[in-house]
């Protein structure tokens, strides 16, 4: 076995490693870039090492630096994790070169896999399951263009050597091919370097069923069971479960057995997953292989009682796969969720900033949170905008669910917007909990996931008004401290009047509308009057923000955090998200820049569609910002003429930085 391993990676998967390689007394030695200096997984690592400035392309992706790394301090074997380099042959050869152990397969099977056309060309010859398309290399778009015509709308464009969701676009109709085809291949130039790509039949209400397997270098492989990964947007994974529901035994055999042959097609060593498309009729096709770790590994981990990690160490140092086919069972239903740092209700826009906090629900047999920041880290614009993955377990799928709804309501972040409220109404959607399943489940439930005009129950607005009045409270009696007259009456704040109740008013703001709390000062206690309904509210706040509630009778268990203005309530399974009025401060309307159009997040500009003085209708393209390895593009808000752009290609941008000089076009 290693003594030390180098980790090529950063964030969640990094921290994921070193705590196998902790338990198994391996030393680990991290990488980072700038702009990771403090955090997480070089915090945990028993050796750290600068490679380069924030940009993976100077930093992570720099072959020679990591290698140089490895060499410097003694690391005897690289693990990629996944992303970055951990699908690249040309890591893996330097490696061999190096004399390193690749922690994954060999490069003639990262070779095979790597290109999606050719994986194809070899699943086809060994007999696996293929879905109707053109995987050729001819790339012009007028020839495209016409085999998308020949296999039938809907298509699925997609990057040959991509992955995680990048590089993809469904296309259904023939007039939109060139544009969508373009769009797509300028995205895997950026994410993978390569703008091959494929066209194939797209598959109406389609699940993805994917099936882990794992080889070693005595020829033995193993399928480790499947993953349901329907629950997709923009092809990216939201919620991923073990088994998947509805699978029959025949059917699980069956797939099994096609994942395993393609492994062994290409001399399969390490883990690895087998992706497929799925029928609701039970047929199912090969879509690609992964020649790594994958993102949702926890759950097989959950539902096997295995540490993949620690098999892909043993697998990696020579030794046999620990246990045969016949050895492996299910035991139980396992879920996970991806809490992003993102905007649901802005297109799910990544979102950046300090984790002002950060209090994820208590992990144990059940519960099992796979994080790469602690509370005071930043969510960066140079990477995935990942906070944690969620994974929870119980006997069977009904009691996961209930036990993935508890843990997201107990999960609380401030400081960045993030899914977490989504997940829930995700979790909770009648679809998902009956297994109504496909990779369409987030836009066919738009209603029930995207609810509108959601009124605030009075209640949030008691429990602010209350931590407002309690941390108040704190704040005085912390000042008679400091004082010379530390009993004075003055330093009270219990509201005392000669002959009389004293009474004021607390403002909140929730998006557009402000709601009033009137309050009255009782002994020990307040009274809280909001929309009309009046309550006697007592409490205690502990310095993490968590309060215990008592209105009228009624106990609560809230947190509420005072951030920048904000205050964010987590109440009865909910959050919101209110901001505190002064009462004696008046500010102006407006701050932005009439008729220009603001950037939504940090990004680069890749295109400028329209051109300056062209007069457009409403929703026409202007401009395209990329940003996390995603294309945004900034669209006209109404008719109007684009005056000037205020960048050019390639330049860098702020967030809500003015991107288009815009005149809207006088009403007719």
């Amino acid at each position: 076995m290693f003594e030390k391993i180098l980790i090529a990676n950063r964030g969640e998967i990094a921290c994921r490693v070193i705590k196998t390689a902790r338990r198994m007394g391996i030393k680990t030695v991290a990488v980072y870039s700038e702009a990771d200096a403090n955090a997480r997984h070089v915090r945990m690592a028993d050796e750290a090492v600068l490679i380069g400035p924030p940009a993976v392309k100077e930093s992570y992706l720099v072959i020679d630096r990591i290698i140089a790394a490895a060499k410097q301090t003694g690391a005897q074997a690289i693990h990629p994790g996944y992303g970055f380099l951990s699908e690249n042959e040309a890591f893996c050869h330097a490696c061999d070169e190096a004399g390193i152990v690749f922690i994954g397969p060999p490069v003639e099977a990262i070779h095979a896999m790597g290109s999606k056309s050719e994986a194809k060309k070899i699943m086809g010859a060994a007999g696996v399951p293929l879905t109707p398309g053109y995987h050729g290399d001819e790339q012009d778009p007028v020839h495209l263009h016409q085999q998308a015509n020949d296999i039938g709308y809907p298509v699925l464009i997609k990057a040959a050597a991509g992955g995680g969701g990048k590089g993809m676009r469904l296309v259904e109709r023939s007039e939109d091919f060139i544009e969508l085809l373009a769009s797509c291949k300028r995205e895997a130039i950026s994410s993978f370097g390569d703008d091959h790509v494929l066209v194939e039949k797209y598959i109406t209400r389609p699940r993805h069923i994917e099936i882990q397997v794992f080889g070693d270098s005595h020829g033995n492989c193993v399928y480790l069971f499947e993953r349901d990964c329907s629950v997709q947007r923009r092809h990216q994974k939201v919620l991923e479960e073990a088994p998947a529901p509805g699978m029959t035994p025949e059917r699980r055999a069956a797939m099994g057995k096609a994942a395993v042959d393609a492994a062994k097609a290409v001399g399969y060593v390490g883990a690895g997953t087998v992706e497929f498309i799925a029928n609701q009729d039970g047929s199912f096709y090969f879509m690609e292989m992964n020649t790594r770790l994958q993102v949702e590994h926890p759950v097989t981990e959950m539902i096997t009682g295995l540490d993949l990690v620690e098999w892909q160490l043993r697998v990696a140092s020579g030794e046999k796969l620990p246990l045969a086919q016949e050895q492996l069972q299910i035991r139980g239903h396992a879920l996970e969720a991806r809490i992003y740092a993102e905007d649901p209700d802005k297109g799910f826009l990544p979102s950046t900033g300090k984790l002002v906090h950060l209090a994820p629900p208590a992990e144990g047999l059940h519960v099992r949170v796979d994080t790469g920041v602690e509370e005071g880290d930043e969510i960066s614009p140079h990477y995935d905008p990942m906070i944690a993955k969620l994974i929870v377990w119980d006997v069977n799928r009904d009691r996961a669910l209930a036990r993935m709804l508890q843990a997201l309501a107990d999960y609380r972040v401030v400081g960045v917007s993030n899914n977490i409220e989504f997940l829930s109404r995700l979790t909770a959607c009648p679809a998902f909990s009956t297994a109504d399943l496909d990779t369409g489940l987030i836009e066919r439930e738009k209603a029930y996931l995207f609810p509108e005009g959601e009124a605030v129950p009075d209640e949030v607005f008691q429990v602010a008004a209350l931590a407002e009045l309690l941390r108040e409270t704190e704040r005085a009696a912390k000042a008679a401290v400091r004082d010379p007259d530390p009993r004075s009456p003055w330093h009270a704040r219990d509201g005392w009047r000669m002959n009389a109740t004293a009474q004021r008013t607390l403002m909140f703001r929730h998006g557009e509308a402000e709601h009033s709390v009137n309050v009255s000062y009782l002994p020990g206690a307040y009274r809280l009057e909001c929309n009309g309904r009046s309550v006697v509210a007592r409490g205690e706040l502990n310095p993490r923000g968590l309060l215990r509630v008592d209105l009228d009778g009624m106990r609560l268990d809230a947190t509420v955090i005072a951030a920048a203005g904000r205050r964010h309530v987590f109440v009865q399974g909910r959050a919101w998200q209110l901001a505190a009025i002064d009462p004696l401060h008046h500010s102006g309307e407006g701050g932005g820049s009439e008729g220009g159009l603001l950037a939504p997040m940090p990004g680069k500009v890749i295109a400028l569609v329209a051109a300056e003085g062209a007069k457009v209708e409403k929703g026409a393209p202007l401009l395209i910002l990329e940003a996390m390895k995603m294309e945004h593009t900034i669209n006209a808000p109404a008719a109007g003429t684009v005056k000037a752009f205020r960048f050019a290609v390639g330049d860098q941008v702020g967030d809500g930085a003015e991107l288009v000089e815009f005149e809207v076009a006088a009403a007719a």
